[in-house]
């Protein structure tokens, strides 16, 4: 059960792949769907697992090195495969004023938060929100995860409104949707907690840092 974690994350690398040539070549409205939901639900349950069945400390495989990358590349590339289906196939207007819309609130949380653009708490600028006020830069990065999620929502919503199937199936499905959304926001909400009991580790090693640059 410990790899049940890495298998759903690998299931949505691997969906986001096919949903992007699902785009590409023209596949059905209802399978994009499919293929999305699928996707979403391993993003649901990934995490859950991993808490749930951890591997013992020391005795992690080396490429749970990277896992946190590999869960990033898999999520952006799902996200960036739906978008693709939603501009080429359903409403081209919709879908680029989303990309548009999140990729500017994003930047400006970017250079807010770390002073760049894929910044990190422990290489941000000197001018950055990160050195000066980290408890507000922790809820400004929480405020990008949330429109993330509230972004692939209405994606998704708009995806399903779209196929052929019976209006009580959209229906069902969209009930269904919002329970998996509803779940992930209550997930935002304990990493929320996490990145907190965190926060007191990341402030002294950036007070570490900033002290021994002053010497």
């Amino acid at each position: 059960m410990r790899y049940l974690a890495d298998i759903l994350t690998l299931s949505r690398f691997i969906l986001a792949i096919v949903l992007f040539f699902w785009a590409i070549l023209g596949g059905s409205t209802e399978g994009a769907f499919i293929i999305f939901f699928a996707a979403v639900l391993t993003d649901t349950f990934d995490g859950t697992c991993a808490r749930k069945w951890p591997f013992p400390k020391g005795k992690e495989p080396k490429y749970r090195k990277y896992a946190a990358l590999y869960d990033m590349v898999s999520d952006v590339l799902l996200a960036a495969s739906q978008v693709l289906f939603l501009t080429l196939h359903v409403n081209a207007i919709f879908g680029i004023s989303v990309i548009i819309f999140y990729v500017v609130i994003c930047s400006i949380i970017e250079l807010i938060v770390y002073g760049k653009f894929f910044g990190h708490p422990d290489n941000c600028t000197p001018n950055s929100l990160t050195k000066k006020n980290f408890p507000l830069a922790k809820k400004l990065v929480l405020v990008r995860r949330y429109i993330y999620t509230i972004c692939i929502g209405i994606i998704n919503a708009v995806v399903l409104f779209a196929t052929s199937w019976p209006n009580p199936v959209k229906y069902i499905l969209f009930a269904a949707g919002c329970s998996v959304y509803i779940y992930m926001w209550l997930f935002l909400r304990q990493r929320r907690e996490n990145i907190s009991r965190d926060a007191v580790d990341i402030e002294k090693e950036l007070t570490r840092k900033a002290k021994k640059e002053k010497k």
